[in-house]
């Protein structure tokens, strides 16, 4: 049994900790948001009243933040210094590669230790325990998070030193990004030339076009009943957060002077629907403005 602190308990953290309870791992619970805090509260989750109290005294710390200033801005106000001297911190937000160096650099001063590892799965694979794990960080902490990882995820990947979990990811959502705008395209396109959402299902999902994003994530509904086009596109992955996580890519890519123009111009249009009607929506729901510009 590990005690675990688990800071951000949303959509995704709380099904993650609730795996790690059912697993026998000590957790305690905290989220700055009231409804996130009794959602989790009536889950099951024990709830510290402050950050400070669900790190005291425990020996791994997983946080799962919207984004980058969230982590660092928390890890200097009260997390490193409420630790216990040698805690591992395991950061599963999405962040910029910088700032988990940056978040590693801070933890390691404090006198910690830290990974990071972003997540790949959503929020079914947050409550399958299926998600896959990126992890950046020195062989010995890897080692040390494995056991917990492997409670909440399926496939978990050291993908070498600090930051470099991050970089994994963004690189990932790069390609599920694009390749969703291209299915999204192609059954546009489809319906345009006479084809039924099932046929073109059944030739690309066993063709040279196959991919996550149809067989998953298919954007119409009918062909992959678990799909959030059969639920209205409600999120899943909402596009509001693919926007962010392009806008990381973006970022990525023009720090390390890549020519990377479908990366751009996926990132352009998560932008667009993100500030749209994608906000609160799958992202797989990007055919609905293809369609309209169509």
């Amino acid at each position: 049994m590990t005690r675990v602190a688990f800071l951000g308990l949303g959509h995704m953290g709380l099904p993650m900790a609730l795996n790690l309870i059912k697993a026998g791992h000590e957790v305690r619970g905290f989220d700055v948001m009231p409804a996130a805090v009794d959602a989790a509260s009536a889950a099951g989750v024990p709830i510290a009243q402050f950050g400070v109290d669900a790190v005291a005294g425990a020996e791994v710390v997983i946080t799962m933040f919207p984004a980058g200033r969230h982590v660092i801005s928390a890890y200097q106000d009260e997390l490193l210094g409420a630790a216990d001297p040698g805690t591992l911190f395991i950061e599963c937000s999405t962040i910029a590669v910088d700032e988990a160096r940056t978040a590693h650099a801070l933890a390691v001063e404090a006198g910690h230790r830290n990974v990071d590892a972003p997540v790949s799965g959503g929020v079914v694979g947050a409550e399958n325990g299926t998600l896959a794990f990126m992890v950046g960080g020195s062989d010995e902490d890897f080692a040390t998070a494995l056991p917990l990882l492997e409670v909440m995820g399926k496939r978990i990947v050291h993908c070498g030193g600090p930051g470099l979990g991050q970089a994994a990811k963004v690189c990932n959502n790069m390609i599920l990004g694009v390749s969703q705008i291209a299915v999204a395209e192609a059954f546009v396109l489809g319906e345009r030339l006479g084809l039924e959402h099932q046929a073109l299902f059944d030739v690309v999902s066993q063709a040279s076009g196959q991919c996550w994003a149809i067989t998953t994530n298919c954007p119409v509904p009918g062909p992959v009943p678990t799909s959030p086009a059969n639920r209205d596109y409600r999120p899943g992955f909402a596009g509001a957060l693919m926007a962010k996580d392009l806008g990381l890519a973006l970022q990525a890519i023009e720090g390390t002077g890549t020519e990377a123009r479908m990366g751009r111009l996926a990132q352009e249009i998560y932008a667009e629907f993100a500030a749209g009607a994608g906000a609160g929506r799958d992202f797989s729901g990007i055919i609905t403005d293809i369609r309209d510009a169509s």
